[in-house]
């Protein structure tokens, strides 16, 4: 091993507003607040996730290859239909695909995501 995962970095608009959907969607709670750098975790000795203020920032587009969505997040659900609705209660919005198992979502800065059930 040459290190442990430290992070996910997400570049978007707004760092606040989408740590605060993210904050909700996770159970995680704002580890470090500098306005245009927000991260949330479990602890603040742990890994986390954090948002970074990109003036420029073009949304990926799903699944639209010209705009990649370069990576995304698979969040485990007991139950799509309920999971969907809560999303969508935090501003998510439904994407093209998904199936019996997964459906895709966009986050309010338009990052992809997928709520999975097995």
């Amino acid at each position: 091993m040459i290190g442990r995962w430290h992070g996910l970095i997400i570049d978007c608009p707004d760092p606040a507003t989408l740590a605060s959907f993210y904050e909700q969607l996770l159970g995680m709670q704002r580890v470090q607040d500098e306005g245009d750098w927000v991260v949330i975790g479990d602890a603040p000795d742990r890994p986390g996730i954090a948002f970074q203020r990109v003036a420029d920032f073009r949304a990926p587009s799903w699944p639209d290859p010209a705009h990649p969505q370069q990576m995304h997040v698979d969040v485990r659900v007991e139950s799509l239909d309920e999971g969907a609705k809560r999303v969508a209660e935090l501003g998510a919005v439904r994407l093209a695909g998904g199936g019996d198992t997964f459906r895709v979502f966009a986050d309010p800065a338009g990052h992809p995501f997928c709520l999975v059930a097995w």
